[in-house]
Parts: C-alpha cells; sequence; structure tokens
C-alpha cells in the first residue's frame, strides 16, 4: 500500500508535459480506429432538406403540435437540416403518436400518489440511406398530486418526456443502424 508521502513523492516526479502527451496520443488512437460521433452519423443518413409529418392522434390531440415543434427542432439542432415542403425535401419523417396508458405504481391512503406512463412512438423516415421504421415504447415515472388540474397537467408532461425519450432512442437506432451500413460497405 502506498503512503501518503509515496503518492506526492510520485506526482512531482511526473512531467507537467505528460498530461497534454497523454491527450494528444488518446486523440489519436480514437480518430485512427475510426470513430465518429453519433450526430455526425446522422448527418450522413439525411439530405439537408427533411419534410416532417405528424398523425395527429383522435384521442390526445394536444401532443401533436409538440411533437411536430419536437422534431422539427431535432432536424435544426441534431441533422443541421431545414424543414421543407413534401416536393422539395429530400428526406421524410412521418412520426405517429400511437397513445399511452397509465398504470398506478405507488399508493397512499388509497390514493395513487406515482403512476408509469408507457407512451408509443410509431417512426417511419425515408432518408438517402434507405428506409428506418421502428415502434418505440417509452417508460416515465411521476408522481402524482391530489389536484385533479395539477394531476391533468403532470399526465400531459409525463406524455411529453415519453415522446421526448422516444424520439432520442429513434435517432440513436437511425444512428446505429447507418453505422453498421457504413461498415458493411
Amino acid at each position: 500500500m502506498l503512503g501518503k508521502y509515496t503518492v506526492t513523492k510520485i506526482k512531482k516526479n511526473l512531467p507537467s508535459t505528460l498530461y497534454p502527451l497523454l491527450s494528444v496520443i488518446a486523440l489519436v488512437i480514437m480518430t485512427s480506429c475510426g470513430y465518429k460521433p453519433s450526430s455526425q452519423l446522422i448527418k450522413d443518413t439525411f439530405a439537408d432538406t427533411v419534410y416532417v409529418d405528424v398523425v395527429v392522434d383522435k384521442i390526445e390531440p394536444e401532443n401533436a403540435p409538440y411533437l411536430k415543434d419536437e422534431i422539427n427542432r431535432l432536424v435544426y439542432t441534431r441533422f443541421n437540416g431545414r424543414v421543407a415542403s413534401k416536393k422539395k425535401a429530400k428526406s421524410q419523417i412521418r412520426v405517429a403518436y400511437g397513445g399511452s396508458t397509465f398504470i398506478p405504481v405507488a399508493y397512499k391512503d388509497g390514493y395513487i400518489t406515482r403512476y408509469r406512463a408507457n407512451v408509443k412512438v410509431d417512426f417511419d423516415m425515408l432518408t438517402k440511406k434507405g428506409r428506418f421504421q421502428k415502434t418505440i415504447s417509452t417508460i416515465i415515472e411521476s408522481d402524482i398530486q391530489s389536484s385533479s388540474l395539477a394531476s391533468s397537467s403532470l399526465r400531459t408532461e409525463a406524455i411529453r418526456k415519453g415522446l421526448g425519450k422516444a424520439l432520442d432512442e429513434f435517432l440513436a437506432y437511425v444512428s446505429a443502424k447507418s453505422a453498421k451500413n457504413k461498415s458493411e460497405d
């Protein structure tokens, strides 16, 4: 076992240029093995213009504008793309909110205090690299308030968090498929 004096002595003997050197070596290793961040793989998959189609759920139509805005934001931030009309777009994303279920997971004095929201989203994407289709179900757990008004807003917030998680998971899926297809080429 090393004592306090020994560790201090070792630290003093290491040259201060060692840390930048180790950083450069790590960078060289990562770039030489072909590492690319997932955001770069997604950008390579998409064209610069994307058409976004959100299918409105008849049961909960209030979530459609949020979902469309969130996808548009992801197109701008993750793909560096532009949302375009169907005629002008080179890629397309179709998203259908498949509904949600709420399951009580905790009770106190006979009242529900915590629930689990299961949110289902169907994705269909057509890009220059091909078609990607996936149904994603996400789980969000949240506390519930005794007020029905607060519970209603918490329900909407849980659905939105689930939709956001599903979008992130879908982007990870597309990134992984793109990486796999690129390595097979």
